[in-house]
This record gives C-alpha cells, structure tokens and sequence, in this order.
C-alpha cells in the first residue's frame, strides 16, 4: 500500500465515528466584509458520535500510474479508487497549505437522488484540499472528480474559499440509474456574508454569469425529473432538489439568519415568516455586512443560541432554572396530539470540532491561512491557532492517546466536554467562570498570533514554519492544562448545588481555616412558578390552625 493510500485508510477510521454528521453550520465572510481584508469561513461538525481532533496529510509525490483509495467519510466504507496526481499539497484540518479552505453541510434532497458514484462528499473535501490550490480551481476540481467518478452522497453545500474569493457550491447526486451529480456553484460578492446550515440555499441563480457556474443539465435533468416546468430563468435549485419541510427551514435557515440578523445590513425581520411558516420570500443566499468582522466575531457567531432574538433559547420554561440554551433530542416532541420543536441553534453540545479560517495572502507565506480551531461545543471552547503550514498535530488535537470512549485528561476534547457538561446542568451560574478563563485564553492566543506574524515578516519559509508550529502546540497545551484546571476548579466551587465564596483568589476560610457557609443559588424565579402552576396547592405551605388547649 502506498503512502496515500495508507493515509487516506488512517483517515477514514479517524472518521468512521462520523455516522450522522448531517447538522453541520458554515459561515462565509469576503474579504470585503472584513476588517483586514481577509476571507472568513467557518465550520461546525456537529455529530453524536464524532471525536474531536485535527487531521493533517502531508504533501507527497506520486508515481506514475498510482492509486488512491476512497474511504466513505461517514462510514469508514471502502467505495474504490481513484486515479492519483503527481504532486498533492498538504492539508491541515479543512485547510491546505496555500491557505485554500472547504466546509460543508448535508441537506435532504429527494430520497430517489441519493449518489450511487464513487466518490462522497467527505472524500471530495480532502482530496480537492490536496489538489487544487484557489477556490476557482477547487470547484473545477470538484465538479471533475463527480463528473469522471460519480457522487456518493446526498445534499450538499460547500463553502469554498481563498484569501481572494469565497463561494457557496450546491451538489446533489441523480439517482440510482446515473452516478453523477447536478450543481451549482455562485461567487459571494465582495462586502457580502453568505452562509449555509444543512438545508440547500441557492434557489433562482443567472444563467449567464462568469462569478455563476453550473452543471449542464441542472435545469434539464430537473425537467426530466419532473422535478421542474417553469421558464428556466424561474428554475430554483433548492426548490427542484432539496426537500423543503418545517426542520429545512426553522432548523436550518434559521441558523443562517441568525448570521445575517446579527451582522448583515438587512433587515431580517420580515423573514421570520420564512423562517417559522415557510412563507413570502426566501432568505436571500447573502446579505452586505453591518460593519467589518473580524474572526473574533465570527468566533462568537459560532457560539450563537439565538440570544436576544424571538428563538431566543433562554426565554422559555426549556431553559430550565438556570437559563440554559441547550436542549436534549429529540427536537421534536408531541404533546395532547401537537407536534412542538426545540431550536436548533448553531452552538450545540454535540460538535466534535469547529473552527474560524482567515485567508488573507498579504501575510507570510507560511501563515496564508489562520485555522481558529475548537473541540466540542463551540460555545464553551477556547479557539487556538493552526496555520497552513502546520505540519505537525499537537498531541492534546490528536487522536493517539483517546477517542469518544477513551478519556485522556491530555485531550483538549475531553478537558473541554469536562468544563462543558458542568455547565450544562447550571448554565447561568457556571458561564460566567468559563467566560472569565475562556476570554483570557483567547486574547492572549490572538496577542501571540499578532506578535508571531511580526516576527516572522522578514523569516524563510522553513524558519517562519517552525515558530508557527511551536506556537500552535505551546498554546494547545495551554488552553488544555488550563481548562483541566477550570474543570477541578467548576466542581470544587459547584459541589452539592452550593456555590464556595472566595476570597483573593482562593475559595474562603474563616480564622479557624474552616470553610465559609457557602452561597445558596437556588433557581430563577421564572422556574419556581413553573412549579407552582404545575403542582401549587400541593406544596403552598400552610401554617397549622391549632386548637387552644389549656393542657399545653
């Protein structure tokens, strides 16, 4: 077996425990919408079943005549193999090292489209990251490999992007009896935000346009279908291929509207209608920015349950006692023969990694692209930087020492569901805490970033890589001892339902060295007349009307 074929084998068992990791979210911001000039995506692979770690495959020379096997991403599945290419790039997590990155999400199309080519969506990621170097390149690549190989997957839409351009790439299989794909593809315009959430986002698109590209029989094998019978500039890809239900859109778009709602220029208002009833217009596939982001604001994005809007997750009795914004599955429940849904936000408590890319080619040549990259919930992770010259995973994102059954206190995925699942049982009490350490983990990460990028302006390649490199492993091995301490630290001030005063510093003693009474934190007031509406005349306390007797 050849060293691709070895990797590419490792990678996929890495990833067999990706089952069901349809409920991913991804953000885009062009260079014009941000401010230094960079182009932002993000990702969340949001999954039950996925552990945390960053992937790498170095870059390699091949043979005349080699092979490449390909492993379905979800399943670890053997589908084939595929012609190599002579020379294929490094990759570092959803990044390769000219700073190009892909991200994705998985939508329902029409159960008879589902792929039946060669090659899966996961699989299409990885292998374009090896060998195509700007986004437009990307997508030829994409769009080639499905063409020559056939589609294996269900709905997709993928960001692609550079440090010049970002876009937004639909992809659905035909079916059984054809093992291509259909597709779409649009450039986001400069000054513009554009996301995806697992329902399929490009509906009308020009059909002569150099920034819109498209497969050749988008339109007409739609008809074919039966699908569509329109004039064909009325043709909407999601509205022929995507299956369009009460979760595509308030489980999905809604997420995207969060987005566009915080940071777009537009007012999202009237599209709560969209949103919540499937009425009037769509969302639009992308909105001009308010003001300038920057990776921090993307970061905090990721971390977004709907906070001040009307799916605002803490202001229902769901929230529990502690205001929490997270919810159990299933998401839809049935309550006296009415079917009610939780929200779907974008942080959620099942993500195995997200991440911020910032490309932007007026830096180094080794720090094109920055991967902002987080394990578990987004919400309560501490981004750290990896860039695309990273050519070695520090040991606290791999996978050598744990997975989702083995804990390994060395693991930043474990550490971080350690902080995070103590939050969850007492949300408003704990965050503050986590956002205390959480905030100065991240500041200080960004600090050292600006510092290492002055360093290295006038530095080699090879020079500038190696302190890069040790920046990445020293900040994650910091933010994972750190966050192991936070989690000591939740559970000792937390313990029993009390919360421990403190003290300069240090939890409180009296002069004796004897624990100070702790606090007692109770529940929210709107939680305490959930109760009594529930069970009030059983619990009112009433005094006792006792007899005079002259005997007491």
């Amino acid at each position: 077996m050849n060293n691709t074929a070895r990797l590419t084998l490792t990678l996929a068992l890495a990833l067999a425990a990706y089952a069901g990791a349809e409920a991913c979210t991804s953000l885009i911001a062009t260079a014009g919408a941000t401010a230094e000039g960079s182009t932002m995506v993000t990702y969340a692979a949001d999954s039950h079943t996925l552990y945390g770690e960053l992937y790498r495959q170095p870059a390699a020379d091949h043979a005349p005549g080699a092979m490449r096997h390909v492993v379905e991403w979800d399943t670890g599945r053997h589908l084939g193999e595929i012609a190599e290419v002579p020379h294929t790039y490094a990759t570092i997590g959803n990044m390769n090292e000219h700073g190009l990155t892909i991200a994705e999400s998985t939508w329902s199309n029409r159960p008879e489209l589902a792929g039946s080519g060669l090659i899966d969506y996961g699989s299409l990621i990885y292998i374009t990251l090896q060998r195509a170097r700007t986004a437009r390149e990307a997508i030829d690549t994409m769009t080639s490999l499905v063409a020559r190989y056939g589609y294996a997957s269900e709905g997709e839409s993928f960001s692609v992007a550079d440090p010049h351009e970002a876009w937004i790439m639909e992809m659905t299989g035909k079916g059984a009896a054809d093992p291509g794909a259909v597709w779409v593809a649009r450039r986001v315009p400069d000054g513009y935000i554009c996301g995806h959430a697992n329902h399929s986002r490009i509906h009308r698109f020009p059909l002569s346009d150099p920034e819109t590209l498209y497969s050749p029989d988008v339109i007409s094998f739609a008809r074919d279908k039966g699908y569509f019978d329109g004039p064909d500039s009325e043709f909407s890809f999601s509205r022929a291929y995507a299956v369009t239900d009460a979760g595509a859109l308030r489980g999905c778009d809604a997420r995207v509207w969060s987005y566009f709602n915080r940071h777009g220029a537009a007012d999202m208002t009237p599209y709560l209608d969209w949103i919540l009833r499937g009425r009037g217009e769509p969302l639009p596939l992308w909105v001009p920015a308010r003001t300038p982001l920057t990776a921090r604001d993307l970061k905090w994005m990721m971390r977004d349950h709907f906070e001040g809007t009307p799916l605002d997750m803490t202001a229902d009795i769901g929230a529990g006692p502690f205001d929490s914004p997270y919810r159990w599955r299933p998401m839809e429940y049935t309550v006296d023969s009415v079917t009610y849904t939780h929200e779907r936000a974008i942080a959620t408590q099942q993500t195995g990694f997200s991440f911020v890319a910032d490309m932007n080619d007026g830096r180094h040549d080794a720090a094109k692209g920055i991967l902002w990259f987080g394990v578990d919930d987004a919400n309560t992770c501490v981004y750290v930087p990896v860039f695309s010259s990273t050519d070695v995973v520090p040991p606290s994102l791999s996978s050598e020492n744990a997975d989702l059954y083995t804990l390994s206190w060395e693991s930043m995925f474990w550490v971080n569901n350690y902080v995070a699942n103590q939050a969850y049982n007492r949300y408003s009490q704990m965050i503050p805490d986590i956002r205390r350490v959480q905030g100065a983990l991240e500041d200080g990460a960004e600090s050292a970033v600006a510092d290492a990028l002055a360093a290295i302006a006038d530095m080699p390649y090879d020079s500038a890589q190696t302190a890069l490199r040790n920046l990445t492993t020293a900040t994650a091995a910091d933010v994972t001892a750190r966050y192991k301490n936070l989690g000591d630290y939740l559970l000792v001030k937390y313990l029993d339902g009390n919360i421990k005063k403190e003290a300069d510093g240090r939890f409180a003693r009296n002069e004796e060295g004897m624990p100070v009474q702790p606090v007692f934190g109770g529940y929210n007031d709107r939680y305490f007349r959930s109760i009594v509406g529930d069970a009030g005349e059983r619990l009112r306390v009433v005094e006792p009307e006792l007899e005079s007797n002259s005997e007491y």
